[in-house]
């Protein structure tokens, strides 16, 4: 089932809560791995939408492989993001829930669909391109200074 389009045939495009999670993942380099996002057309942090019956962890695991082709371990819980508004090119506004886990890459070949992923590059952790909103940003900015159980 996809979610989104689910509740989104029912509410349109007013703004809703929708949850998601979103993986800081990192090379044996700890260069941080960023998706070239289709719909932003910026930086971000990989991730997607939980579908129901689905963990946190396991939609992150999910959605890790679906836009990067790479099998992700789970290292820590960074913190979940509530906080935060965006509006997609479509005209569907959200109260985005960022559930946001570092792991570290176990398998698989980077992969780019050329929609969804225009573009997989490793960055170091410190010269990291600006991601595309603020919910990831705190969180990327979290990550580097060390803060773990985060609720914002």
């Amino acid at each position: 089932m996809d979610y989104i389009r689910w509740i989104r045939s029912k509410v349109g495009h007013d703004r809703i809560f929708l949850n998601f999670s979103t993986a800081i993942v990192l090379n044996e380099e700890r260069e941080v791995l960023l998706q070239m996002r289709g719909d932003k057309h910026a930086w971000g942090l990989p991730g997607g939408a939980l579908e129901l019956g689905e963990s946190a962890e396991e939609t992150v695991i999910r959605e890790v492989y679906e836009e990067t082709g790479l099998h992700i371990k789970v290292e820590y819980f960074q913190g979940v993001y509530t906080r935060y508004s965006d509006d997609y090119p479509n005209g569907d506004q959200a109260q985005p829930i960022a559930f946001v886990f570092v792991c570290s890459i176990c398998g698989g070949t980077l992969s780019i669909d050329g929609e969804e992923t225009l573009d997989l590059r490793f960055f170091p952790v410190t010269a990291a391109p600006p991601l595309f909103n603020q919910q990831q940003r705190d969180a990327f900015a979290d990550f580097l200074h060390g803060r773990r159980g985060i609720s914002r």
